[in-house]
C-alpha cells in the first residue's frame, strides 16, 4: 500500500503522467448532415470514444478497420470516425467494398505517411503533422493502436496488417512519437523480408535505450494500472533485454530529440539533457542518418511547428538541416580480438 500513499512517489508519478497525457486537439467538427445515402439497416453512428481498445487492421482512404481487444469484434469507420458497420472482418470488408462502389472511392497510390503515436495517445495527437503532410498531397495513415492493453510485440501486429492493406501505395514513409518508433522496431523483428516501400522514417522523443522513469515506476501499482503490459517494457536495459534486442531499422531514418542543451534537461529526475520524459542520450539510435536536438516538450514534439518543419525535409531530402549536411548517429566498431 505504500506504493500507493507515498506523496512524493504519488506526486512524481503525476508529473510523469501529465507528459505524456495533454489533452489532444481534435480537427474541427463539420456541421451535421443527414445521411440519406445508407439505410437504417445500416445506420452511421457516432463512435463513443475507448481508443485504448481498438487496434487499426486496415486502411484505405481513410477510412479504416478496427479490432475490439476484448470481444475480438470489428468496426468499418469512415474518416470521421463514424461507424459504418460492426461485427466480423468479412462484415466489415464487405461494407467498405460497397462503400467504395457507392462513393466511386479511388484506388490508392503515391506516397503514404503512416503516423504512429506513442503510450496512452492516440493518432488525434498527430493533428497538425497529419494536416502539413496532407498539404504536401502525401496520402496520410493515422494509425490507432491498443497501447495501454497489449505488449509492443503484439501492438506491432496491427501495424502489420495495416501496412499490408495499403495496396498500390508506391512508397511509405514513417513518422513516430515515443513508443511508436519501438513499436515499428518491432514490427521489423517480426519479418523475414521487410517491405521496400518503406523508405523513410523520423523519429521523435524514441526511448531507444529505455526510459529511466519507467524504470523509476515499474513496480508502482498505479503505473502498471495505467500503462499495462507495453509499460513494463519500456524500461532500460539494465532492468530488461527487450529494447536492445530489437532490430535498427534498415531503411534511412532520422531521430529528434527534445532538450535543453544543457547538463540537466526539463525534468531533474533524468539523467543528463531530456525533454521532460525521455533522456536524449536515450533517444540516439545508432545507425541513424541524421540526428537533431530541439527545445521542445516530448509530449508537445508533433505538433511543434520546427519539429514538422524538419520531419518534412527529412521525409523528402534524408536530412533534417537545409544546408544538406547530415550529422548520422555512427555504429560502434566491433573489436576483433586476434
Amino acid at each position: 500500500m505504500k506504493q500507493f500513499f507515498s506523496v512524493g512517489t504519488g506526486l512524481t508519478l503525476l508529473f510523469f503522467l501529465s507528459s505524456f497525457c495533454p489533452a489532444e486537439e481534435t480537427s474541427p467538427s463539420s456541421d451535421k448532415k443527414k445521411n440519406e445515402k445508407y439505410s437504417a439497416k445500416e445506420l452511421v453512428m457516432k463512435t463513443m470514444g475507448g481508443r485504448q481498445f481498438w487496434g487499426d487492421v486496415q486502411f484505405f482512404q481513410g477510412w479504416k478497420i478496427q479490432q475490439h481487444v476484448i470481444s475480438q469484434h470489428y468496426r468499418l469507420l469512415d474518416p470521421k470516425d463514424q461507424r459504418h458497420a460492426s461485427g466480423s472482418l468479412a462484415d466489415c470488408q464487405q461494407r467498405l467494398e460497397e462503400i467504395k462502389a457507392a462513393e466511386q472511392l479511388p484506388p490508392m497510390r503515391g506516397k503514404a505517411v503512416i503516423l504512429v503515436h506513442g503510450i496512452i495517445r492516440s493518432s488525434k495527437s498527430f493533428v497538425k503533422m497529419k494536416e502539413t503532410c496532407q498539404q504536401k498531397g502525401w496520402l496520410v495513415v493515422p494509425f490507432d493502436y491498443p497501447s495501454t492493453q497489449r505488449t509492443i510485440p503484439e501492438n506491432a501486429n496491427y501495424l502489420g496488417k495495416v501496412i499490408q492493406s495499403l495496396e498500390g501505395i508506391e512508397e511509405i514513409n514513417v513518422v513516430v512519437h515515443s513508443m511508436g518508433g519501438l513499436i515499428v522496431r518491432s514490427w521489423l523483428a517480426q519479418q523475414d523480408v521487410v517491405d521496400p516501400r518503406v523508405k523513410r522514417m523520423v523519429m521523435l522523443g524514441v526511448p531507444n535505450q529505455g526510459a529511466d522513469m519507467a524504470d523509476r515506476f515499474r513496480s508502482n501499482l498505479l503505473f502498471k494500472a495505467i500503462f499495462g503490459p507495453a509499460g513494463q517494457q519500456l524500461v532500460t536495459e539494465v532492468n530488461s533485454d527487450f529494447i536492445s534486442n530489437l532490430p535498427t531499422p534498415p531503411f534511412s531514418f532520422g531521430v529528434i530529440a527534445g532538450g535543453r542543451n544543457t547538463l540537466k534537461g526539463y525534468n531533474p529526475l533524468i539523467r543528463g539533457d531530456n525533454d521532460g520524459t525521455v533522456a536524449v542520450s536515450s533517444t540516439r539510435l545508432p545507425g541513424a542518418a541524421d540526428f537533431i536536438m530541439l527545445p521542445v516538450l516530448h509530449s508537445f514534439m508533433m505538433n511543434d511547428p520546427e519539429t514538422i518543419s524538419y520531419t518534412l525535409r527529412f521525409l523528402e531530402t534524408g536530412v533534417f538541416r537545409d544546408s544538406g549536411k547530415p550529422q548520422p548517429i555512427p555504429v560502434p566498431q566491433t573489436v576483433t580480438v586476434p
